[in-house]
């Protein structure tokens, strides 16, 4: 018998021999689907194989596929029909089967082909409605979304609840006219329009919307057999946890150049317009701008790497269009180009080359606060270029960062991890080193139970800097962000301001290339990211699920949106493993006041007085079904779009917080020749000095820096948490 620890590496070695087959396969759409089921079959043994904690792929498991991928093709049940599904359900205990190889690949390919013959009849059915006016006089509910809905019995029931969301949609574009109307000048030609005119313009949007709908999301193109099974295995590894993903290659690829906060490409900003894609702005230095050939307003016809065909961009969305342009260093991207100026067409050669993602880099202000220098450190994410020794990583720039917000005398640091998602493990264990003595980051757990202790990996001499702290996190801070929020939090290194509570991310993944390298760089069949282990806090607890609890909850309009990992059915389960020993910080403030004289602000505030009671009213009316009275309809917009602009005006500072640049900076950001860089960073600046949230987190550290001459700071006292 084969010994367990050797079954990884037999499902490895399987797969090799898998893919290999798969190189010598023909092209036709039998041979597609073989290839596709011996991919899954590969897919399948690695889950099993590798998994932290696998579900049995049993027939309980093909059921739950069969729901979830119907569920993701037609989420708000308004494609398929109840026969549909009934038609379909001969196949609801056999997808386990399939992905075992013990049956062929049949419920996938069956579902999509019934799923595009309803899409191609849907499209006469909403415009036969649309060419109508609706009466909205009559005292009718409409219920948008909710689990509770079930597929239409017939065609006629289909037509009946395509009628109400069509009547829905108009009525929503249709009020938001009747909205402008009232607010136009006598002279504007809107004020001069019939509610006759207006009601059939809202009927010719949501034709739009819908001919745009189904065009981009389900065009041949795009959604070819590529993305269609890469929608059902995603089906399959999201059953197993959240992060588990299989990438095609163009995915595989995305997902590196995010971890490494660069990507090569032809250095210009891309946007849609009427249908087509279209350059935004040109960056200097880049490929583009070397040229001289591309400016702002010319139009992308078509793309190809090297001498592939070239594709026709119509109908793509700007992520899959700029997935086709970028790709490997020093490639050849062929484009067609529509000009601006002239309308000539002309096909382009250009050589990819480095772009730099500076959005995502870690940046740095003072902020001015009652004759106190405060620093503010931005890191929207953990990246790291692992493919290149020089390249870019998080914990390096932010030990920049650092090292100029104390050359500038700053006095306390807050550190902005919101909506961070996470990213380098290794940088953010280096990063923690960065603000205690040596010990235990973060603790890991395998499939074996097998746990061990990872160390900050900070190579500098001691600690960076050591004065008083604040991490600022939302809802969408999650796994680097919230191993670095934890191990603060148990260190009593810094305060935790934000939501209730971060995202709950607490799993390792490990990626596995499937295939050789292709013209692209990129594994031939892409890739699997996989959960193979999970985080635990210095503390013992995991992140998992739970996240962390802010010690200072500031109230957050995202918190009705219930996107966290406790709201993913699939998510793995929260636990606890032995706590590690670490030597705590003891700060020259006393948290507790701190704390408490935070929550006396906070209670009192009106801007977060009101976000509470707007996330009392979201919860309490979640999923409620939506008049179709224009009467009734336009009082109850009219009121909730009080309550939101009052929450919006709130959050945006009427007087800024005083912000300096410091000098070291103005070179890159302030004086920069590429203007696109210039202007995100003016933004970004802008609106951190109206940061509603900032201004109280300012006020916090204030209160830690008002207190230290009361205490004195040590660092003493070995503790096991």
């Amino acid at each position: 018998m084969m010994s367990k620890k050797a079954l990884p590496v037999f499902a490895l070695v399987l797969m090799g021999g898998i893919l290999g087959a798969l190189s010598c396969r023909g092209s036709n759409e039998n041979d597609t689907l073989t290839r596709q089921q011996q991919l899954l079959v590969g897919l399948g043994m690695i889950i099993e194989q590798r998994h932290y904690s696998p579900k049995p792929i049993d027939d309980k498991f093909s059921e739950q596929i069969f729901d979830k991928f119907l569920g993701s093709l037609d989420g708000e049940k308004n494609i398929f029909l109840k026969s549909d599904i009934e038609n379909l359900s001969v196949y609801k205990d056999k997808i386990d089967d399939e992905i075992h190889g013990r049956a062929a690949m049949k419920f996938y390919p069956t579902a999509i082909s019934i799923f595009q013959q309803r899409i191609a009849d849907l499209k006469p059915l909403y415009h036969d409605i649309l060419s109508k006016p609706f009466d909205f006089n009559k005292d009718q509910t409409y219920q948008p979304v909710s689990d509770s809905l079930d597929y239409p019995a017939d065609q006629t029931a289909d037509k009946q609840a395509w009628y109400d969301r069509l009547k829905y949609r108009t009525l929503v574009a249709y009020n938001d006219l009747l909205s402008q109307k009232a607010k136009a000048k006598p002279t504007d030609s809107l004020a001069k329009k019939s509610d006759a005119t207006l009601e059939k313009e809202a009927r010719e949007t949501v034709k739009s919307y819908y001919d745009r709908y189904f065009d981009k999301r389900f065009n041949p193109a795009t959604f070819n057999a590529t993305q269609q099974f890469s929608l059902f295995v995603n089906t399959i590894t999201h059953e197993m946890d959240p992060h588990s993903d299989y990438m095609p290659p163009l995915d595989q690829r995305e997902f590196n150049e995010e971890m490494s906060n660069r990507f090569y490409g032809i250095g210009a900003q891309l946007m849609e317009k009427n249908g087509q894609i279209s350059i935004e702005s040109v960056i200097a230095g880049g490929a583009a701008w070397k040229s001289k050939k591309i400016n702002v307003g010319d139009i992308i016809l078509k793309v190809a790497t090297g001498e592939a065909p070239l594709v026709d961009l119509s109908g793509y969305e700007i992520t899959e269009a700029v997935k086709l342009i970028r790709g490997a260093k020093g490639s050849t991207v062929r484009l067609q180009i529509k000009k601006a100026s002239d309308g000539t067409i002309e096909t382009l050669s250009l050589i990819r080359e480095e772009v730099k993602l500076d959005q995502a880099a870690a940046k740095s202000l003072i902020i001015n606060h009652n004759n106190q220098k405060i620093g503010y450190l931005s890191l929207p994410q953990f990246y790291a270029d692992f493919q290149d020794d020089k390249g870019a990583r998080s914990a390096v720039d932010v030990a920049k960062e650092l090292k100029k917000l104390k050359a500038a005398g700053i006095k306390g640091l807050i550190i902005d991890l919101r909506t961070n998602p996470g990213g380098s493990l290794a940088d953010v264990n280096k990063m923690i080193g960065y603000f205690v003595k040596s010990g235990p980051a973060v603790q890991v757990k395998n499939r074996s139970d097998q746990s061990q202790q990872l160390m900050d990996n900070n190579d500098s001499d001691g600690v960076m800097y050591d004065g008083p702290m604040i991490v600022m996190v939302n809802e969408f801070s999650a796994s680097a962000s919230e191993i670095f929020a934890a191990a603060m939090q148990d260190y009593h290194r810094a305060i935790i301001v934000g939501s209730t509570s971060t995202y709950g991310k607490g799993t390792v993944q490990t990626q596995l290339p499937l295939g050789k390298p292709n013209a692209n760089g990129m594994p031939e069949f892409g890739g699997l990211k996989l959960t193979v282990e999970k985080f635990y806090r210095i503390n013992g607890g995991s992140t998992q699920l739970k996240g962390v609890s802010s010690d200072i909850v500031l109230p957050d309009l995202l918190e009705s949106v219930k996107a966290r990992e406790k709201d993913n059915p699939s998510a793995l389960p929260w636990d606890k493993i032995n706590p590690a020993t670490y030597t705590i910080w003891h700060p020259a403030y006393n948290t507790d006041s701190v704390i408490a004289r935070a929550n006396q602000r906070i209670s009192q505030d009106p801007v977060f007085k009101a976000i509470t009671h707007t996330n009392t009213w979201m919860d309490a009316n979640e999923n409620r079904p939506v008049s179709l009275n224009l009467k009734t309809y336009k009082a109850d917009q009219d009121k909730i779009r009080k309550m939101f602009d009052k929450d919006d005006k709130g959050v945006k500072l009427k007087d800024p917080l005083s912000i300096t640049i410091m000098p070291v900076d103005y070179k890159q950001f302030v004086e920069n020749p590429d203007k696109t860089k210039v202007d995100f960073y003016k933004k970004w600046k802008t609106d951190v000095s109206k940061d509603v949230y900032l201004k109280e987190t300012t006020q916090i550290m204030e209160d830690m820096i008002s207190q230290q001459k009361y205490f004195a700071a040590s660092d003493i006292g070995q503790v096991n948490k």
